[in-house]
């Protein structure tokens, strides 16, 4: 990475010719840089033609004569100064610039409810170290990874409850899911169409444009006294999208202890059924999941397919330095033009 430097330094400062100054500039006219290389050819071309075609005046001096001066280099100045104004002018006609550019981006972001079974089921061990604390950690890296979207909570076991309402103080929700648990609804059972109207309630009156439900669960509805398919037609007429998770494996699964501390492997059956109908009603998507990874891909899944496209406004702020560089070039040519008519000079060759 370049270093940065300061650019609000006087024309006829010296830190214009330093390697640095010039690594943080960018170029209008790249390609005319490329006159730089042109500049040696042109020095060799007028030295062959001075050689050439110069007047020469013979003088007879005897060897001890002809003996080199250093004082002689000299004359090379002008030549040194007419090569610089040049070079100068090259990086000029380049454009040398600095630019900052500011990016703006927002979004109107997505309002996404979760809505999360936490009924005794839920304590079975398939999962580690439960499915209710699986739940809980991957709902919270879901919420990680979200911008500026809203984002609430219902829990629900025989009874739904509201646990947050649509937000975006990501921490202040985190902190709610740590928090939950078994016994925060008495009521025991599993009642899918009261948590979905209790979700829908809370989204009724958002403007969002895209609002999402995601419901997670691992048994039948058993509770509650709205039906379920009809409480997710009613969603849809909120234009709410659903997502339904069916979380659990089948058969033998642990579930507690028993006398001698051994784990007690129990029966565990789910019905897909109106899970599937209600993520279909929903014109969402159905998924189960028998294992931590298995969960965490569906939330990746979702959290792809609900992304809020992101906007950009872009500033740039140019600044354009040829003009120190053409002033070095006009003074170098000055110079040059007043040595002329000094004794530097060879009245035989200007």
């Amino acid at each position: 990475m370049d270093k940065q430097v300061n650019l609000d330094m006087p024309w006829y400062s010296l830190e214009w010719f330093y390697p640095v100054t010039f690594n943080n500039f960018t170029w209008e006219y790249r390609l005319v840089l490329y006159g730089l290389l042109l500049i040696p050819i042109f020095i060799i071309v007028r030295w062959l033609l001075k050689y050439r075609l110069n007047q020469k005046l013979p003088i007879a001096l005897t060897e001890s004569q002809i003996r080199s001066n250093p004082a002689n280099i000299i004359r090379l100045i002008p030549d040194i100064l007419l090569t610089l104004a040049v070079a100068l002018m090259v990086v000029a006609l380049a454009r040398p610039q600095k630019s900052n550019e500011k990016v703006e981006q927002w979004t109107e972001g997505i309002d996404i409810m979760l809505v999360l079974d936490i009924s005794q089921s839920m304590m079975i061990e398939d999962f580690k170290p439960n499915r209710l604390e699986e739940a809980k950690r991957v709902a919270q890296e879901f919420i990680e990874g979200r911008f500026q979207d809203r984002i609430g909570m219902v829990i629900f076991s025989g009874d739904a409850y509201s646990l947050s309402p649509l937000t975006t103080d990501y921490e202040l929700l985190k902190s709610y899911i740590k928090d939950v648990n078994f016994e925060m609804i008495e009521n025991r059972g599993t009642a899918i169409g009261s948590a979905l109207a209790v979700a829908t309630n809370r989204m009724r009156e958002s403007e969002s444009k895209s609002k999402v439900l995601i419901l997670l669960s691992d048994g039948d509805n058993t509770a509650g006294n709205i039906d379920p398919l009809t409480a997710a037609k009613l969603a849809t007429a909120y234009d709410i999208k659903i997502y339904t998770i069916a979380i659990g494996k089948e058969g033998k699964v642990p579930f507690g202890k028993d006398f001698f501390g051994r784990p007690r492997m129990v029966d565990n059956t789910l019905d897909e059924t109106t899970l599937r109908e209600i993520a279909k009603i929903g014109e969402g998507e159905f998924y189960r999941v028998s294992d931590s990874q298995s969960l965490e891909r569906v939330f990746k899944l979702i959290d792809q397919y609900e992304k809020a496209e992101i906007k950009e406004t872009r500033y740039k702020d140019t600044s354009d330095f040829y003009r120190n560089y053409l002033i070095w070039a006009i003074c170098f040519f000055l110079l040059w033009l007043a040595l002329k008519s000094t004794f530097i000079s060879n009245v035989l060759q200007d």
